[in-house]
């Protein structure tokens, strides 16, 4: 069955946006009106957060332009002091902006590094999300100007210099307070270090059909419970612990911590049973401490076979704190031969860096792989931006794969790609990664679709350390899930039973 999205959560690249615009006028939308509600949503934005102080809106040679012209005249017309800059010539003009350029009654400056002197704000509408190149001399001097002044910023769909569709900006970037972007946003505005350069970010509607999505079926998304909630595992009137999902944990024998993490996360975000498999000499240890978990010992040589035999168990997490023996390596490859659910985090990834291949084999499409950029780019030699990379690396494992970080990607091989921007900066902490790896699991084990538990995991783990606020540890987060948790059945209007 083919899966529907909610519409806000759709994230578009330059191109597809264009393709928009184009199927706005292909259904009756002209173009002009386009730019006129564009200009109008960030003369409106400004007057929202600013109050009137002299303006310079800066005007580049194309549609963002365009823009740029409409907004100084709303402006002026609401009383502001406006001046027009531009770079390049207005008899050059063309096609809408040509349009928006005709409506401005006032003087056209050179677009130049003096004329941003003594402004008290700046609309920057050089160039727009498409931009994916080094800018020119002037461009550039004017980008350096602007961002030396004390004015603030409000930038047109992007900040100038920025890649909306990867976040990237390959030279100069204009650093915005606000940005205003129109219809859908772009995986630039999410992807670090673009989220930063935007500033605060509104998607206004222009008046572009959401029909248009259609034909241009997106892939990549904002992660949001938008996406995915429809599938989160409530639990439900009638449940028992094991229809609620037996994860196994395979734990190592020294970094006995990581495994522990992982085990209570799985546990608190609503697996109904959770066992840890550890090395003989770490049983003592483990068990002493885990009062939720049932902790079992392996046998000397590290075998599976009796760990594996209840059938119940039906996800399977390893790598936290495993360590990169060959038994380890072995261990991998038996647990996933039982073809049941099964993410592979931290030293599960890392043990086959001189052999991914061997890994990719034996993975399937209920895999999640939990990566930082580092295991990431042990296992994967692969180039180009974070969702670039994370698309093809899915696509080549047949797994989802999470690159971990400020702007963690969730990827799936049929294409779907999800972006996340709710993290905090104080998830930059040891062990955060470990407590995700069980939040996917224990999620898979109550039965979540393989993408879905895997965005909702990413979700629900920023919302708790966001809630836990300054100082928290990795030890703090399962005990900050069921925070989150509430908040999500707000958020959803869930009602247990």
């Amino acid at each position: 069955m083919k899966m529907r999205f909610a519409d806000d959560c759709v994230l578009l690249s330059p191109a597809q946006m264009m393709a928009a615009d184009q199927a706005a006028a292909a259904a009756g939308v002209p173009g002009t009106q386009l730019m006129e509600s564009a200009g109008a949503a960030v003369a409106q934005a400004i007057q929202d957060r600013w109050k009137p102080v002299p303006v310079l809106v800066l005007c580049g040679p194309g549609n963002n332009g365009g823009d740029g012209f409409v907004v100084a005249r709303l402006l002026r017309a609401a009383g502001w002091p406006v001046r027009l800059a531009l770079l390049g010539n207005r008899a050059a003009l063309r096609g809408d902006a040509a349009w928006a350029a005709q409506g401005w009654t006032g003087a056209v400056e050179p677009a130049g590094p003096a004329a941003v002197a003594g402004v008290g704000l700046i609309v920057d509408a050089l160039f727009g999300a498409g931009f994916n190149r080094v800018p020119d001399a002037a461009a550039d001097a004017l980008i350096q100007a602007v961002n030396a002044s004390d004015a603030p910023v409000c930038a047109i769909d992007v900040p100038t210099g920025l890649d909306g569709a990867t976040g990237q900006h390959p030279g100069a970037v204009i650093r915005a307070d606000l940005t205003v972007t129109f219809f859908r946003r772009k995986p630039g505005h999410l992807l670090l270090p673009g989220r930063v350069l935007c500033g605060e970010l509104r998607c206004a509607d222009i008046g572009i059909p959401s029909e248009v999505l259609g034909p241009i079926s997106p892939q990549v998304w904002a992660n949001d419970p938008d996406l995915w909630s429809v599938h989160f595992p409530w639990p439900q009137a009638g449940d028992h612990k094991y229809r609620r999902g037996h994860v196994l944990i395979i734990g190592g024998a020294v970094m006995l911590g990581a495994s522990r993490l992982a085990c209570l996360a799985a546990a608190r975000i609503g697996a109904g049973l959770v066992t840890l498999a550890v090395p003989p000499v770490a049983w003592a240890v483990q068990a002493s401490v885990l009062t939720s978990v049932i902790v079992e010992a392996l046998p000397q040589d590290g075998g599976l076979d009796q760990a594996l035999a209840d059938s119940r168990r039906n996800t399977l997490l390893i790598g936290p704190g495993l360590g990169r023996s060959a038994a380890a390596r072995r261990q991998v490859l038996d647990l996933l031969a039982t073809r049941r659910p099964c993410v592979l985090d931290a030293d599960a990834l890392s043990i086959f860096a001189d052999q991914p291949g061997a890994l990719f084999e034996a993975l399937h499409s209920r895999c999640v792989l939990t990566p930082h950029e580092g295991e990431f780019a042990r296992l994967f030699s692969l180039s180009g931006d974070k969702l670039q990379r994370a698309h093809s690396a899915a696509q080549r494992s047949g797994a989802v794969v999470v690159i971990k970080g400020a702007d963690t990607v969730i990827a799936a091989a049929d294409g779907r790609c999800a972006i996340n921007d709710n993290a905090p900066p104080t998830l930059a902490t040891a062990g955060a990664g470990d407590v995700l790896a069980g939040c996917v699991a224990g999620l898979l084990a109550a039965g979540m679709p393989t993408f879905e538990a895997a965005c909702a995991a990413v979700w629900l783990h920023g919302l708790a350390a966001d809630q836990l606020g300054w100082g928290l540890l990795a030890e703090d987060l399962p005990g900050a899930l069921p925070a989150a948790l509430a908040s999500l059945a707000r958020l959803t209007d869930y009602r247990m039973e």
